[in-house]
């Protein structure tokens, strides 16, 4: 088991992470009862030691993010992490080193995990016995302390192996572009702008079905942000499509509708009802999407054929180089902004797959 320190008092350790270039970062945290993600622990690796650090103390934590945030992250699957992080400091790390995506420009699984990588890379194996520990409980018992600590102890070996092997196949600097995709801003946005693009089912509605639904969504997205409370908490998805449909006018036919419980309706009744009739007088184009004409079936499956024998060449697994649901996005929409037609994915497959659009 990997020897580590508990830290309480976050800020005491920020000298200490100052003179490294690198460190291995992860961290466990909690929303099942939440809409935002509870950040529990941060696990940080340097190449002297191993810190467990408690976010939820009341002791400062300035100088520790700061100076955290400021280094260059070795993380395994990071997008999770940077999310949690970027809820609760306001801020993401200057740099990412993706260790899962690294793996995949060698011909790994593209969605390998961190004990998989560890075994492959090291031939460790790894106990994944607390993965539904409860990180918001003090104290923290020693064994969820020794899993979270092993979860960063081979991160910075896994850097230094898998970045040698990168150099050799000159593939660096296409882990540095794709790790990078994952500070954008824009992946970790909320708010119930988007929100209808989560509600399964909302896509096939048209008309003032679907305005009602758009607003609906909109407003069940900021309640469970204001509540911070999981969305299927604040309306569940079943609930909210079936009132689209009916659309009901009274509090008496939205009492009528199957699965509408009666405490919520006595709460937020005269709320839905107001969203609805705002949708009835607003002006909806949308049109729901159309299945995929024998033109654009032929045109994904022959840009299909094309990534896969462009991965096969590179030895890496097709999804890595461009993905199924990438390429049915661009047939569909035509749209040249996808990943494959940058970065360095434009001269291996994107020009190609250009001409055939």
């Amino acid at each position: 088991m990997p020897h580590y320190v508990f830290v309480d008092q976050p800020d005491t350790i920020s000298s200490k992470l100052a003179g490294h270039a690198h460190l291995g970062v992860d961290t466990e945290f909690m929303r099942e009862k939440t809409y935002f993600a509870q950040l529990c622990l941060v696990q940080i690796a340097t190449t002297d030691d191993i810190y467990c650090v408690d976010p939820l103390t009341d002791n400062s934590q300035q100088h520790f993010w700061t100076e955290l945030l400021a280094r260059d992250w070795v993380v395994h699957s990071a997008r999770q992490d940077i999310e949690v992080v970027l809820q609760t400091s306001g801020s993401m790390p200057s740099s990412v080193f993706d260790t899962q995506v690294a793996a995949g420009l060698l011909g790994h699984p593209a969605q390998l995990g961190y004990a998989g990588l560890v075994k492959e890379l090291f031939d460790i194996d790894m106990a994944k016995s607390h993965t539904r520990a409860d990180w918001t409980r003090r104290p923290l018992r020693e064994e969820y302390l020794q899993y979270a600590a092993e979860d960063v102890e081979y991160l910075l070996p896994a850097y230094q192996l898998l970045s040698e092997r990168l150099e050799r196949e000159g593939r660096m600097d296409w882990a540095r572009q794709d790790s990078a995709l994952l500070l954008d801003a824009g992946l970790y946005d909320v708010g119930g702008a988007q929100a209808v693009g989560r509600l399964k089912g909302a896509k096939n509605l048209r008309g003032q079905k679907r305005a009602t639904a758009v607003r609906l969504a909109h407003w069940r997205e900021e309640e469970a942000i204001r509540r911070n409370r999981p969305r299927q908490w604040i309306m569940r998805d079943s609930l909210l499509l079936e009132v689209a449909f009916q659309l009901p006018s009274t509090m008496k036919q939205l009492a009528g509708v199957d699965g509408m419980p009666a405490k919520f309706l006595k709460r937020v009744g005269d709320q839905l009802l107001a969203e609805i009739d705002a949708a009835s007088a607003e002006e909806n184009s949308y049109r729901p999407p159309r299945p995929p004409t024998e033109q654009q079936k032929t045109q994904l499956k022959e840009m299909m054929s094309r990534v896969a024998s462009g991965a096969e060449e590179l030895g890496i697994a097709a999804e890595t180089l461009a993905s199924k649901r990438e390429l049915s996005a661009v047939v569909l929409s035509g749209n040249a902004d996808s990943r494959v037609f940058n970065g360095w994915r434009r001269d291996i497959i994107g020009n190609e797959l250009l001409e055939l659009l």
